[in-house]
C-alpha cells in the first residue's frame, strides 16, 4: 500500500501528522503504510473502505464472500498479482474485474491492461480480505495446482496431444517426501508436456532472488511461460534431477543427465544440465524428439544450386565435408540428413558424438566420455580400425581431433563434421589457425556449409508488406543479389495471432552458404591469402552467402526483412 495513499489520508485529515510519521518509520522497515496504520488502530478498515469508495467512485465488495473460479485466478500469475496488488475475481466478454485496496496506484491497473491485453475494471476490498484472498489463491500449493491445471488445459486443446506423459522408466520421489511432492511431480510433467506441445528446443528453469521462472526457446526465441512459487524451488529442481539421474545432494558443481519420456505415442529425450547460480541451480532441458528430425535433404531449405554442391561433396569417395554455425543452428539435422542419404547396406558408417542426440538405424554411434578417455580423437582412431567407409565426428574442437579427421579423409574415408565459425570461407582459416598445414587442408577438404535458422512468418496471420521498388532494389544490390529480384519480390509479415502467440512468426527455415572448394580457392590457400580474399573468390565461383539466401527467403514471403538482416552479416 503506497505512501501516496497515506499522504492522501493525511491531507483529508483521516489520520494526523504523528500517525503518518509513525507509519513512515515502520514503512522503512518493509511494512506498508496502510497495514501499519491499521495494526496501530489509527485507521479502521470499514472507515477506509467507505472513504476510498466515495473518493474514487468505485464499488466496494466483501472479497471474503467471493469464491473465485480457478479459470479466473489463472488469468494472472502469482508474481503479477503480487506486483500489481490486485486479485482477479470475475471475467466476462474480455473484461476482467480485479479487487484492489489502493486506488491511488493507477499505474498498476494500466500495467494489467497492457500485460493481459484486456479491459480491466477495479473494485475495492478491505486489506484483511485482500490478504486472505492472496493466501487462499496464490499460496505455494494453490499456485502449483493452478499452474498444473493451466498446463493440462493448454495440452487438451489439441486432441492428439491430450495423452499424459508416460515415463519409459518410472522415477519415484525419495521415500521421505512430503505432501507437497504430488503437485510438484504434476507440475514437472506439465512443464515437459508443454515444452513438447509447443515444440520448444529448450526449457530453462531459472532461480532468482525473489522469483522462480520458466522460459522456453520456441522457434529460436525465448518466451516466459510461467512463474513458479519460489517456495517450490528446491522441490521442483530436485524432481528434475531425480528424473535425469543426477545427484540431488550435490549442488555445488554442474551436472548432466537425461530424461526419456513417451508422449503422444512417440519417444522424446531431454538432455538436462544443472548449473549452480547465485540463487540456486538453474536447469536447462534440451529436447531431442525423434519425430522432429527431418532426414530429407530436399526439405531442409537448400536452394537447387546449393544442394547440388552439397550432394557432390558428400558423394565423394573420400575427403571432408564440414558444417559450421552457432549452437542451435541445425548442424546436427543437416549432418544426420546427409547420413540418411548415404546410409546403404554396402557402406559401414560410424559416428563419434557428444552427446548422441538421435538413434539412427544402420549407423554405429559412439558416445564420447572424456572421463574414461573416450575423446573425439581417441574414438576416431579406434573407428579407423573398424573398417569404416563414412565417419561422422560430432565436432572438431582441437588440433588433435582435426589432425586425425584429416588423416582419415586422406586415407580413403569420407569424414563429416562440424566446426564453430561464422561463415564458410573463415572455416579454412580456422583449420590453419588450429595448426593444420595448408597443403593438408587443400588435399582433404571437399565442401564447407555454413547455416542459420530463420523464423518463418506465421501462416495464420500472414499479410503482405510491400516495399518500394527502389528500396527493394537497393536492398538486393547491397546483399549481392541482382536488382531484378525486386520485380518479383513478395515481402510479407505476420500480424500476430493466438496461433503464434502474437509474435508473427511460427516455425523456422534453414538458410545455407555452401562453399565448393574449387581449384582457384586451393591455390589461394597455398598462397596464404586471407579469409576476406577467400570469400570474394567463393562468391565469384558462385557461392551464395547467408545474407543472399536470407534476403531471397524474405523476398519470397517466407520470412521478414528484419529477421533476415538480424541473423546474417553483410556480404
Amino acid at each position: 500500500m503506497s505512501r501516496a495513499l497515506a499522504e492522501l489520508l493525511l491531507k483529508d485529515k483521516i489520520i494526523n501528522q504523528a500517525q503518518f510519521a509513525e507509519a513512515d518509520a515502520l514503512a522503512k522497515g518493509g511494512k506498508s503504510y496502510i497495514r501499519a496504520l491499521i495494526e496501530k488502530k489509527y485507521l479502521a478498515e470499514t472507515k477506509l473502505l467507505y472513504y476510498l469508495s466515495q473518493k474514487f467512485g468505485l464499488p466496494s465488495i466483501n472479497l471474503a464472500k467471493f469464491d473465485v473460479s480457478p479459470e479466473v485466478i489463472r488469468v494472472m500469475s502469482p508474481d503479477l498479482a503480487k506486483r500489481s496488488h490486485a486479485i482477479p475475481i470475475q471475467m466476462n466478454k474480455g473484461t476482467l474485474v480485479v479487487a484492489i485496496c489502493d486506488p491511488v496506484d493507477t499505474n498498476a491497473i494500466e500495467t494489467l491492461r497492457f500485460t493481459l491485453k484486456m479491459s480491466v475494471e477495479p473494485v475495492l476490498t478491505s486489506v484483511s480480505a485482500f490478504d486472505a484472498a492472496m493466501q487462499k489463491y496464490y499460496s505455494g500449493a494453490a499456485a502449483a495446482e493452478a499452474a498444473i491445471e493451466t498446463f493440462k488445459k493448454q495440452s487438451s486443446e489439441n486432441k492428439e496431444e491430450t495423452q499424459n506423459v508416460e515415463m519409459v522408466q518410472v522415477h519415484d520421489i525419495e521415500s521421505n517426501s512430503n505432501a507437497n511432492d504430488a503437485p510438484v511431480i504434476a507440475m514437472v510433467n506439465g512443464l515437459l508436456s508443454e515444452g513438447i506441445r509447443r515444440n520448444a528446443s529448450d526449457i530453462h528453469v531459472e532461480p532468482y532472488e525473489k522469483r522462480f521462472r520458466v522460459r522456453m526457446r520456441i522457434d529460436g526465441a525465448m518466451q516466459e511461460i510461467t512463474q513458479v512459487p519460489i517456495e517450490l524451488k528446491r522441490a521442483l529442481v530436485a524432481r528434475i534431477k531425480i528424473m535425469s539421474r543426477m545427484d540431488i545432494g550435490e549442488t555445488r558443481v554442474p551436472q548432466d543427465g537425461r530424461i526419456k519420456l513417451r508422449y503422444g505415442g512417440r519417444d522424446v529425450d531431454f538432455r538436462v544440465n544443472a548449473m549452480p547460480t547465485l540463487f540456486g541451480e538453474k536447469i536447462v532441458l534440451r529436447m531431442l524428439a525423434q519425430g522432429n528430425l527431418q532426414l530429407d535433404l530436399m526439405k531442409l531449405g537448400f536452394e537447387a544450386g546449393q544442394l547440388e554442391v552439397f550432394k557432390k561433396g558428400i558423394s565423394a569417395p573420400n575427403g571432408m565435408v564440414l558444417v559450421t554455425g552457432p549452437t542451435g543452428s541445425g548442424k546436427t539435422t543437416t549432418l544426420y540428413s546427409a547420413l540418411s542419404e548415404l546410409n546403404k547396406v554396402t557402406d559401414n558408417i560410424s559416428t563419434a558424438e557428444d552427446p548422441v542426440e538421435y538413434n539412427l538405424e544402420g549407423v554405429n554411434q559412439v558416445q564420447i566420455q572424456k572421463e574414461i578417455g573416450l575423446t573425439f580423437a581417441n574414438v576416431l582412431r579406434s573407428l579407423l580400425r573398424q573398417d569404416p567407409d563414412i565417419i561422422l565426428v560430432g565436432e572438431i574442437r582441437d588440433y588433435e581431433t582435426a589432425e586425425v579427421a584429416i588423416q582419415a579423409a586422406l586415407t580413403g574415408h569420407l569424414v563429416l563434421s562440424t566446426l564453430h565459425t561464422n561463415d564458410a570461407p573463415s572455416t579454412i582459416v580456422r583449420l590453419i589457425n588450429m595448426g593444420i598445414e595448408p597443403f593438408l587442408v587443400v588435399a582433404s577438404l571437399n565442401t564447407v556449409v555454413a547455416q542459420r535458422l530463420l523464423r518463418t512468418i506465421c501462416p495464420k496471420c500472414k499479410i503482405d508488406a510491400p516495399v518500394p521498388k527502389a528500396k527493394a532494389a537497393e536492398l538486393f544490390q547491397a546483399s549481392g543479389l541482382p536488382p531484378e529480384y525486386a520485380d518479383r519480390a513478395k515481402f510479407a509479415r505476420g500480424k500476430g495471432c493466438s496461433f503464434c502467440s502474437n509474435l508473427g512468426y511460427k516455425g523456422r527455415v534453414a538458410i545455407y552458404e555452401v562453399l565448393d572448394f574449387t581449384p582457384a580457392l586451393k591455390e589461394m590457400v597455398l598462397r596464404g591469402d586471407s579469409a576476406i580474399e577467400f570469400r570474394k573468390q567463393a562468391i565469384k565461383d558462385g557461392m551464395r552467402t547467408l545474407r543472399m539466401s536470407a534476403i531471397a527467403k524474405a523476398s519470397e514471403g517466407v520470412t521478414t526483412i528484419e529477421e533476415a538482416l538480424s541473423l546474417t552479416m553483410e556480404s
